[in-house]
């Protein structure tokens, strides 16, 4: 008890006092030089597109749009999956329906010849429906690339502004329904 009264004093003393190492320096508050134009890449929704068709989702990245990564995988990958179960099925009552016509024993027995074409075709629909959709989800992944890309340089800021407003007609006292676009200098 005799020696923990001095310690804590001692660190009490140790914590409260305050040392300068350096000078105060004065800042000088410099103005920002709002009426400067950041410079525009035109060449930028072109490498995003680049990007996007190199590998789906790194123009997204590019642009710094992450969240979109995971829905073009999605996209596309739900459509692969759905192209290769259908290829397999199709295979599978083509293989079926060859076999019967040799003469062998087959999987689907309890199915007759016109089902298994009627198989066949619907299967056949599918997977090249689902390759379609595959193509396409590629094709609008290095859109929305470019597009986005495109979109990031346009200047928006609160000296633009577009509202719609409601007035009424002079004549008839009726409400107007209007779009307004205001510019301040």
């Amino acid at each position: 008890m005799n020696k923990i009264v001095p310690i804590s004093l001692l660190f009490f003393l140790i914590g409260t006092v305050s040392l300068f190492a350096q000078a105060k320096e004065e800042t000088v508050l410099v103005a920002k030089d709002t009426t400067k134009l950041e410079e525009i890449d035109p060449l930028t929704p072109a490498k995003a597109a680049f990007y996007s068709a190199i590998l789906p989702g790194l123009g997204q990245a590019y642009n710094k749009k992450y969240w979109k990564i995971p829905l073009v995988y999605g996209a596309i990958g739900t459509s692969l999956y759905f192209y290769l179960d259908n290829n397999k099925k199709y295979n599978n009552y083509r293989d079926a329906y060859k076999k019967r016509l040799e003469g062998l024993p087959d999987d689907y027995a309890f199915l007759d010849d016109s089902r298994l074409i009627a198989g066949q075709k619907f299967y056949q629909r599918n997977r090249d429906l689902s390759a379609l959709f595959v193509v396409g989800f590629y094709v609008l992944n290095i859109i929305d690339a470019n597009v986005d890309a495109a979109l990031i340089q346009f200047n928006v800021n609160e000296r633009l502004s577009l509202r719609p407003e409601i007035y009424p007609d002079d004549m008839t006292f009726r409400p107007n329904v209007g779009l307004t676009f205001n510019y301040h200098f």
